[in-house]
Parts: C-alpha cells; sequence; structure tokens
C-alpha cells in the first residue's frame, strides 16, 4: 500500500500547527526561564540589608539598586518576584544549587569567582572602589593611619581579600574582624569593637546613614580596589544567563533613548528608531531567539525604570546615599555605562 499520501498530510498538519504556535515558542527555551515560568516566581538572592542596594521599606518589601535589577528580569519573564535573603558566605552555594535563579547583591566580579565558582557574571551595573570610615573623633586622616587599628570587614568578600592585599603592600600590621552579616558588622562598629571599617564607597557611605549622628563618621580619602559590581547567574545555562544580561542592557538601552518607566508603552507602539523597534519586538527576531514574548523589554522598563531611574530612585543625589553618577554614567557623559547595540 502507498504511505506516501499519508505522509504528505502528515506533514502538512505538522507544519500548520507550527505556524499556529507563537513564534518565540518555536526556540529552544533556557531551562532556566522553563523552570521560573512552571513556578511563576524568579528567586533572587540578595543581602538582607544594605542600604540604598536592598533594604525593607515600612511596608516590609525589598526596594533598592539591585532589587530593581531582579523587578526587571521578573518582569521580562512575566513572572512574580520573590527575594531571598542571603549572607555573603551563602549566596554562591545557593545559585549553583539553584535555590535561586540569579543573584544581585553588590558582587564584585573578578577573576577567580569567573573561572572557580560556577558563576556567570552580568554586565557591571556599579562601578565602584573600596574605602573606610572611622570616627571622626580618632583624628586620622589616611588609611595608612590605621596600623595596628582593629578593622571591622564582611566576611567572604573581596573586601576582606583586598583589605590583607593592601595592608601588605603598604607594610602595615593588619587587625581585621570578620563579621558574616552586615548587622553584626555596624552593630561591632557602633560598640566601639573596631577602630574603623571597610567596604565599597557607595556601601560604606549607605552604612553610614545608619548611624545616629552620620557627621561623626568619615569616609578616608584612599580607594583601595577597584568594585566592578554585577548581578549573577550559574553556568550551565548559557541562555538564562544571556537574558538576565540582555534586561540589564534594555534599562541601559533605554536611558540612552529616554525611554522612562512612564513613556515605555507609548514608545514600544509609536517609536520610528530602529533599534527600539527591534527591543520592543516591533521587528527582527531577537525576542524568538532569546526564547521571549515581544513584550518582554517593555515589562522589564515598566517595572524598574531605565538605568537613570533606578540610580537616581536609590542612589542618586536626592537619597541619603547623595551619590552623583560619576564612572556609572552612560558611556557619552563621561561614564562606563554602555549597552552593546541592540541589532
Amino acid at each position: 500500500m502507498d504511505q506516501t499520501p499519508w505522509l504528505g498530510k502528515l506533514a502538512t498538519s505538522l507544519a500548520f500547527a507550527l505556524c499556529a504556535l507563537p513564534a518565540y515558542a518555536q526556540t529552544a527555551q533556557s531551562p532556566t526561564l522553563a523552570s521560573i515560568v512552571s513556578r511563576g516566581t524568579l528567586n533572587c538572592g540578595v543581602y538582607p540589608n544594605f542600604p540604598g542596594f536592598e533594604t525593607l521599606d515600612r511596608d516590609g518589601n525589598y526596594v533598592g539598586f539591585d532589587v530593581d535589577f531582579c523587578k526587571a528580569v521578573a518582569a521580562a519573564a512575566n513572572v512574580q518576584l520573590k527575594v531571598v535573603p542571603l549572607t555573603a558566605t551563602e549566596r554562591f552555594p545557593a545559585l549553583v544549587s539553584k535555590s535561586v535563579d540569579m543573584l544581585a547583591m553588590v558582587t564584585t566580579r573578578t577573576a577567580s569567582r569567573d573561572f572557580g565558582n560556577g558563576l556567570q557574571f552580568a554586565p557591571v551595573t556599579f562601578y565602584d572602589g573600596q574605602g573606610f570610615v572611622t570616627r571622626s573623633k580618632n583624628k586620622i586622616k589616611s588609611a595608612k593611619e590605621l596600623s595596628g587599628a582593629t578593622i571591622c570587614v564582611l566576611q567572604g568578600t573581596t573586601s576582606e581579600l583586598n583589605l590583607a592585599d593592601w595592608f601588605r603592600s603598604n607594610s602595615l600590621k593588619l587587625n581585621a574582624v570578620t563579621f558574616a552579616s552586615e548587622d553584626e558588622l555596624l552593630r561591632a562598629y557602633e560598640a566601639n569593637r573596631c577602630d574603623a571599617f571597610t567596604g565599597g564607597i557607595a556601601i560604606i557611605a549607605g552604612r553610614r546613614t545608619n548611624f545616629r549622628d552620620p557627621a561623626e563618621h568619615i569616609v578616608l580619602p584612599e580607594v583601595i580596589s577597584k568594585e566592578p559590581l554585577a548581578p549573577v547567574t550559574a553556568e550551565g545555562d548559557e541562555k538564562w544567563s544571556k537574558i538576565v544580561a540582555w534586561t540589564i542592557f534594555a534599562t541601559m538601552i533605554a536611558e540612552e533613548k529616554d525611554v522612562t518607566a512612564a513613556n515605555v508603552e507609548q514608545a514600544a507602539k509609536d517609536s520610528a528608531d530602529p533599534e527600539l523597534r527591534r527591543l520592543f519586538g516591533k521587528s527582527g527576531s531577537i525576542a524568538r531567539d532569546m526564547g521571549m514574548d515581544p513584550d518582554w523589554a517593555t515589562r522589564a522598563i515598566k517595572a524598574a525604570g531605565n538605568y537613570r531611574e533606578i540610580f537616581e530612585r536609590n542612589l542618586g543625589v536626592k537619597t541619603p546615599l547623595r551619590l552623583e553618577r560619576g564612572l556609572n554614567a552612560q558611556w557619552d557623559k563621561g561614564g562606563l555605562i554602555y549597552a552593546p547595540p541592540f541589532r
């Protein structure tokens, strides 16, 4: 019996069924994204308390610079956000074990972390450097006067390693006391258990705002390291890592193009800018290639805003941290924030 007509009809039916599927469904999906969509939540690891970056508001919700990038990725995936508080020592094991889908917790990208921990770093979201805070009554003008002084530092961080390197290279005597959490470190400093504490400049500026009288504490002038801070995903799902990366880039592109949380839906509908049309799924195949629906970037920007909005809302000159953009300005305004072309 000739099977050809039957096979032809089957092939036609299959082709019709595939054409009926949404375009983004025809591309192999990231296993991590599939799991996130199935459970309906993105699990994002953050610190329990890092003023400006992640902290609880009066309603008990996490807010901050890092949290906003979690919100953007969750919105891109069209799921709810679940914030998972972690300590510095818990964060990488939680990511590698898939207890969380990503980290956004002021994590410095380094060579050893790139090669030795099963980690994949997203684009840098904040460029910082490490410094020191001490009490103004100590009359200390330079970190080089801290030889032999007791210094509080967070355990399991690059700050701990940089501290040891800097003291060794300057032939200074190091007397460090390490703590597992931010709250423990700050309580110890306020209780005069240490003469100074160290961390990223933006971070220690945020910590200082929690003191009863912030003016009694000064940031010393030395910057002892480069601290490129970035969200992190686990190795093994390259497509998911790229989705996180390009969601971050989308907030940067939005700033370049003056697209905000308030006008993104109108821009997605009406913009004739070729790059924005690709970003918003009006042309090209990038959304399909990502395994995302065409509105992923619109949702991300609406949820978190563009990079400028995220920075100013959490860290900028009108916040308690009072930070200028500095290195975190756009590339065309003297900074290092730079998104590759969405093409």
